[in-house]
C-alpha cells in the first residue's frame, strides 16, 4: 500500500502552481498593537457538498473568523475538493505540502498519509456521540496530532462525521449473512474493506462524488456513511432499504499546513484555534440533534430503517472478530490505548 510519499513527492509541483490560492503568500500584518490580526486569505478545503458536515462547518468557522478578526482575516472555503479535482486524497496530500491552507477530512481519507489514522474507526470502538467526544478530546486528539505532525499537517480540532450506517437496493441487512455478494461502497480504508470482506460483501472503493451515479447504473448495489451525509447525498431516493447499526464511528480532523500555521503571529493563530474549536463543536452538536430526524425522515420517505438489537449486532461483531484482531495488532498498542480500544 502506498502510504502517500510518492504521491506527494510528485504534487510538490502542483501546489506551488495553486499557491497562489494559498493564504501564505499574504501574511501581511494589519498593525503591530495587541487585539490585531493579520490581512490575510487563508484557503480551506473539505471533500462534502456545501449541505453535508464538513462543509458547514468550514462555512461556520468562516463567519467567525472574518467577524472576530474584524475582516482581516478572510477564510475561503473550497467544497467538493474543488482545488484538488475533485479527489480527497489529493486533498489531504495538498494540505501536507501547502497546496491547501486548511482542511478538514475524515480520518479515513487521512490514513491514505498514515494508516494508523483509522485506528478509532474500528468496528464499534465507540459505543455513543459523548464517548467519542471525550476520548478524541483527550489522549485521541494528542494521538492524531502526534502522527500529523509527522506529515507536516497541524491538528486543530475534530467533529464527527457520523456513526457509519448502511444502505442497499437489493433487500434488508439484519444478519451477517444478508451482506453475502454485496457490492457495497466503502472509501479505501484497511478497516472498511476488511469488515465487509469479512461479512462475505463485496467492497468497493471509489469516489464519493460518482457513488450516486453507480447506485442508478446498479454497478454498486449499496454504501454506508453517517445518516447526515446518507441525506445530503440524497441516497433515501435511490435506495430503499437502510441498517442502523453503528459499526464504526467516523470524525473529520480540522487541520492546517504546518508551515503555513508557523508563518502566522500569535494573534492570528490564538484566534484561528478558537474559531476552530468552537467550529467543532458546532458541528459535533449539529450532527447529534439531527440524527434521529434524519433517521425518522428515512422512514417516512418510505425507506425500509431496520435498528438492529444488540442481539442482532452481536453476530456481525463475531463475524468480523477476526479481521478487528489483525487490525489492532497492525496499528499497535500504543494506537489502540489512545483510544481507549482493548
Amino acid at each position: 500500500m502506498k502510504h502517500g510519499r510518492s504521491i506527494v513527492a510528485a504534487l510538490l509541483g502542483t501546489a506551488l502552481l495553486i499557491g497562489s490560492l494559498s493564504g501564505c503568500g499574504s501574511t501581511e500584518p494589519s498593525g503591530g498593537s495587541d487585539g490585531e490580526y493579520q490581512k490575510i486569505n487563508l484557503s480551506m478545503a473539505v471533500n462534502g457538498t456545501d449541505t453535508q458536515i464538513d462543509s458547514l462547518v468550514a462555512h461556520h468557522f468562516a463567519d467567525l473568523v472574518e467577524e472576530r478578526s474584524g475582516g482581516n482575516v478572510v477564510i475561503d472555503v473550497f467544497s467538493n475538493d474543488t482545488l484538488a479535482g475533485g479527489n480527497s486524497t489529493k486533498g489531504v496530500e495538498y494540505i501536507a505540502v501547502g497546496g491547501s491552507d486548511l482542511g478538514a477530512y475524515a480520518t479515513c481519507v487521512l490514513a491514505n498519509l498514515e494508516p494508523k489514522m483509522s485506528v478509532a474507526t474500528l468496528p464499534w470502538s465507540f459505543t455513543s456521540y459523548q464517548q467519542a467526544r471525550q476520548v478524541i478530546d483527550t489522549t485521541g486528539g494528542a494521538y492524531y496530532a502526534k502522527l500529523l505532525e509527522a506529515k507536516g499537517i497541524t491538528y486543530l480540532g475534530s467533529f464527527h462525521n457520523g456513526f457509519r450506517q448502511l444502505t442497499n437496493s437489493k433487500h434488508p441487512v439484519t444478519k451477517p449473512e444478508d451482506l453475502k455478494d454485496l457490492k457495497i461502497r466503502v472509501p479505501g480504508s484497511a478497516v472498511y474493506m476488511g469488515v465487509f470482506n469479512a461479512l462475505g460483501a463485496s467492497p468497493t472503493a471509489m469516489s464519493w462524488s460518482e457513488v450516486f451515479t453507480a447506485i442508478q447504473q446498479k454497478t454498486i448495489d449499496g454504501q454506508e456513511n453517517g445518516c447526515s451525509v446518507t441525506k445530503s447525498a440524497k441516497m433515501d431516493e435511490i435506495q430503499q432499504y437502510m441498517t442502523i447499526w453503528n459499526y464504526s464511528y467516523e470524525n473529520d480532523l480540522f487541520v492546517a499546513n504546518s508551515r503555513v500555521w508557523g508563518s502566522l503571529d500569535e494573534n492570528t493563530r490564538q484566534l484561528l484555534q478558537e474559531c476552530a474549536t468552537e467550529s467543532c463543536e458546532w458541528g459535533r452538536d449539529h450532527l447529534e440533534a439531527e440524527e434521529d430526524q434524519l433517521i425518522q425522515g428515512f422512514m417516512d420517505s418510505g425507506m425500509q430503517v431496520d435498528i438492529l438489537t444488540e442481539d442482532q449486532l452481536q453476530a456481525f461483531k463475531d463475524a468480523v472478530a477476526g479481521v478487528t484482531a489483525e487490525l489492532k495488532t497492525e496499528y499497535g498498542e500504543d494506537a489502540c490505548a489512545a483510544f481507549g480500544i482493548n
